[in-house]
């Protein structure tokens, strides 16, 4: 069969996965520049299964925000719109069942693999500094999603290529060309477009195992897709024979494709198999009790070397083994303790990231409850930023992004807060600053940024942004919550779109319009 005819068949077959109701929907949605997070909480509540999940997940060590998440509305405020849909996606491929059709392929073992995938996606482009990770989980997840098509729909034909792999040291891809004339990552790629997934979650299937291919310029879908790739290297570590050589090319290969510096490394390996027995907790899928990385390397070493010693020194081997692991984990705790010093500052612009931002708004919600005093929080989003990045590409776009934070920055109070909520979203905590004051305070940025001129290359560029502010009096509002509170914020910022951008609108919750 041809290529162009392979495909046919499987779009065509009854045994292709389909894509849960909401999750379909959810990707249609999230494509729209118009959606509201009310739009995708009122769409994904509809399942409450499903609701119930992803609660779980936001309440868990997993995003470690320090209050209880109670609703899908107030989960969808703090996660985010790409957040919310890779963990709906997520769930949705997790519970995609086995075929009817007998198959030597182990669907466990590669569910089990498929998380630790996108465990080790997350963990590794968590180390980027200028990496956007919102969806390199459920691109991790869904890398060998062909794999489990080509099981479902061709099990007779993939038990051949799965007994050619294990009889020999061809690799997944070349086999599968051979005896079935595509690839897993062509099919994943297909199948997946054929649901409606966007670019940034369709190019990784595609090119996964050759980043190299990839000839595209989007820094975003650049760093996902070897993040993905280093990811199975990873994951060949905790599965394969031959943990040692994975190791090795994982640590040259990060190097290389993602600038990734020793530390980084050993911090990734250190927390993998913690992160993983989690993940599998979290996402209600049972796992093994996993050894860490260093332990299987150890136990590899330890193969090789008591081949020919005799019992005594077979034990000095093991307690000298057993000293330098507890040696490389005491280091590894220190390292860590460096790190987390980093991990409150947005890569890209230099300012806070939304982790601090979720931190901080909860600090002063209760510093003005206890004093009974006003709370305001600013959203900001750069108007038409899709179409600047279309038009003068996406590093231009970032160059932007950092300008723009900075002049922000630089005409706020020392008190004040700026943080990176998302993309080209940013907001802003006024404490102790009423309404009027926010307004004119938003008013005098709004100008300041119409006003000025990013100079690039001696190139020019401007843009204008939309502000939306609500502002709060917690210690007296009897309804008051922080999730309404970012909502009213999101709803002005809507309204400023709506009015025309370039506006600054704000959100009155006493007299339940907007004022502008």
């Amino acid at each position: 069969m041809e290529k162009k005819e392979i495909l046919q068949a499987i779009l065509n077959s009854e045994e292709l996965p389909t894509l849960p109701n909401v999750a379909s929907k959810l990707i249609t949605l999230t494509a729209r520049e118009d959606t509201t997070l009310t739009d995708i909480a009122a769409l994904v509540s509809q399942d409450i299964a499903l609701s119930a999940k992803i609660l779980k997940v936001s309440n868990s060590a997993f995003y470690s925000f320090p209050q209880q998440i109670g609703s899908i509305k107030q989960a969808v405020s703090l996660l985010g719109t790409n957040a919310v849909r890779s963990l709906v996606l997520s769930f949705s491929f997790l519970t995609m069942k086995k075929g009817k059709q007998k198959s030597s392929f182990n669907f466990e073992k590669f569910w089990e693999r498929s998380l630790a995938s996108a465990v080790a996606s997350k963990l590794i482009l968590d180390k980027v500094n200028e990496a956007d990770t919102e969806e390199i989980f459920v691109c991790g997840l869904l890398q060998n999603l062909g794999e489990l098509i080509f099981a479902r729909i061709f099990s007779d034909k993939y038990d051949k290529v799965i007994e050619k792999i294990e009889s020999g040291h061809a690799d997944n891809i070349s086999v599968e060309n051979e005896l079935l004339g595509i690839d897993h990552a062509n099919i994943g790629y297909e199948v997946a477009k054929h649901w409606g997934f966007p670019d940034t979650l369709l190019l990784p299937l595609l090119y996964h195992h050759a980043p190299e291919v990839y000839t595209g310029d989007d820094p975003k879908i650049i760093q996902t897709i070897n993040a993905v790739y280093l990811s199975d290297l990873l994951t060949n570590i905790l599965y394969s024979d031959e943990p040692e050589k994975y190791h090795k090319l994982f640590r040259t290969e990060s190097k290389q494709l993602l600038k990734l510096t020793s530390t980084d490394i050993e911090s990734i390996l250190s927390e993998l198999h913690v992160q993983l027995d989690l993940a599998g907790e979290y996402f209600e899928l049972k796992m093994k009790n996993s050894k860490s990385v260093q332990e299987i390397l150890q136990e590899a070493n330890i193969r090789l070397s008591l081949m020919n010693l005799d019992y005594d020194q077979m034990n000095k081997q093991l307690v000298q083994a057993k000293i330098s692991l507890e040696k490389l984990t005491t280091e590894l705790e220190e390292k860590n303790r460096v790190l987390d010093n980093l991990a409150n500052i947005d890569g890209l612009t230099g300012v806070y990231n939304h982790r601090y931002f979720q931190n901080t708004l909860d600090q002063e919600i209760s510093r003005a409850t206890r004093n009974d005093s006003v709370l305001s929080l600013v959203l900001i989003d750069i108007d038409n930023f899709k179409n600047f990045n279309d038009t003068h590409g996406h590093q231009t776009g970032d160059y932007v992004l950092t300008q723009f934070a900075t002049v922000i920055k630089e005409n706020l109070r020392n008190y004040d807060t700026l943080s990176r909520y998302g993309g080209e979203e940013f907001a802003i905590i006024l404490p102790d600053t009423n309404e009027e004051a926010a307004i004119l305070a938003s008013e005098k940025l709004r100008l300041i940024i119409e006003e000025a001129t990013f100079e690039d290359n001696e190139e020019k560029y401007s843009v204008t942004a939309s502000f939306g502010l609500a502002t709060c009096m917690p210690g007296i509002e009897d309804d008051f919550s922080k999730s309404k509170l970012i909502s009213n914020a999101d709803q002005a910022l809507y309204a400023a779109k709506d009015k025309g951008r370039n506006a600054v609108v704000s959100y009155s919750p006493k007299k339940k319009w907007f004022s502008f």
